[in-house]
């Protein structure tokens, strides 16, 4: 047995020690990955290279920034202003997340961006207004998936330069049809998540009365938990001044990172600490909103994963689901392998490389667009999971008390894509 079947066993089995009682899978990724390389003879050094730094900037970033923005109650006015937009309508209300993920990406932001900002709209909003977490998260990456293609975005104009790397031989046509059939993926789950939700009371029905926040109060909260690491148990009215001045933070993030392509992460900790010497907040409130168990519980993962794509675990994995037959069902064996890759890796850098295997089957017959289309797709819709970046800022986002049962709703979800997604994506788009 190479170490690269090992690398897979022992990733297994971490998965399988989760239903121990007081095992964290976060705190076991990172030793695993140590001793997994001792074994391979990678050096400390080389593990600790996988370690995903651009997300560790990422999450703490864009959390102590919508930190701040809740302690000095921004935040709270933003939520209650949007209900009041949509009428009070709890069903439009749940559409908001989509909306903002949808436009963000069709026009340029990366995935990972575009989640750190619709994530703490999408979960504010659920615990606000009774929304389940699950379906606000949802329907928040699904609105990201839905722009994802556009010829502005990174899949679309990856799927592009590729295609026409490798020769593929897309037509003129193939960047709108690209957008088209991510807006429709998208419109389609999001749909299912709602029809589900109102069925099952996850979305409530009707209307809902917002809050009325006042005015003139002070920016931060001193009642109970205030100081203390503890969630604030009182609500905080913000000030006019204050409300600009963090709004102003918020659109100089979104404007920079979308706009000149600045790390969003480095982004929002300068604006968070900038606020933080404006309001005369205590440093410790915003660390301690800092998810610090999700940073590691990511963090081991991607660093684990990262070792076994070093390996070649992945390659080993996708040469034994390779078969050879048709042009669609050689398709849908392409699927699987982005799905089943992109499940516990970047979705971006398993399409990059899942591509040099479309040329052969669109050779034998299938069509070109729709085979680019169906392994994009493929890669993408297995993202909703709480193992990687996209996960972990969902997670993040998350009240405290809400993130085992998310965490566990998110893994399940995402388990039933990995079967469920590659195979609608290539019947579905296989043939366009």
């Amino acid at each position: 047995m190479s170490m690269a079947d090992v690398s897979v066993v022992v990733l297994v089995a971490l998965f399988a020690a989760t239903l121990l009682p007081r095992f964290n899978l976060g705190l076991a990724a990172l030793p695993a990955a140590f001793l997994v390389g001792f074994a391979a003879d990678r050096t400390a050094d080389e593990v600790t290279a996988f370690f995903p730094s651009d997300f560790f900037v990422l999450i703490v970033g864009i959390t102590a920034l919508f930190a701040v923005a809740q302690l000095n109650g921004t935040l709270d006015w933003l939520l209650d202003g949007m209900l009041r937009l949509v009428g009070g309508r709890v069903l439009l209300v749940a559409l908001i997340p989509f909306l903002t993920g949808a436009v963000l990406t069709a026009i340029g932001t990366l995935p990972a961006a575009a989640t750190a900002i619709v994530a703490p709209i999408a979960l504010g909003l659920a615990a606000r207004y009774g929304i389940a977490p699950l379906v606000a998260a949802l329907l928040g990456i699904t609105g990201i998936i839905s722009g994802l293609l556009s010829p502005l975005a990174v899949y679309g104009t990856s799927a592009r330069q590729l295609g026409d790397k490798l020769g593929i031989g897309l037509p003129d046509s193939a960047p709108v049809s690209f957008f088209f059939g991510g807006l429709v993926a998208g419109l389609a789950v999001a749909t299912g998540c709602l029809l589900v939700g109102l069925r099952t009371g996850a979305v409530p029905r009707g209307r809902v009365a917002p809050t009325i926040a006042g005015s003139g109060a002070d920016p931060v909260a001193t009642g109970p938990g205030s100081g203390s690491g503890a969630a604030t148990t009182e609500r905080v009215v913000s000030s006019r001044a204050v409300r600009v001045l963090t709004l102003t933070c918020l659109s100089a993030v979104v404007v920079l990172s979308v706009g000149f392509d600045a790390n969003i992460g480095y982004l929002g900790l300068t604006a968070a600490v900038v606020q933080q010497l404006a309001f005369r907040l205590e440093p410790s409130d915003i660390v301690a909103r800092i998810p610090w168990n999700i940073v590691l519980l990511i963090g081991g993962l991607l660093t684990y994963v990262g070792l076994m794509q070093d390996m070649g675990a992945f390659t080993r994995i996708s040469d034994l689901l390779r078969v050879e037959g048709s042009p669609m069902l050689s398709l849908l064996v392409i699927c699987y392998i982005a799905g089943i890759t992109s499940f516990a890796a970047s979705s971006i850098a398993v399409f990059a490389t899942t591509m040099p295997l479309v040329p052969a089957v669109v050779a034998e017959g299938a069509s070109p667009v729709g085979a680019v289309l169906a392994v994009a797709l493929a890669s993408i819709l297995v993202d909703i999971n709480p193992l990687g970046i996209t996960g972990g800022l969902i997670l993040g986002a998350a009240r405290p008390d809400d993130r085992p049962r998310l965490f566990r709703h998110l893994l399940a979800y995402g388990a039933v894509s990995v079967v469920v997604g590659p195979a609608l994506a290539c019947v579905a788009f296989g043939w366009w």
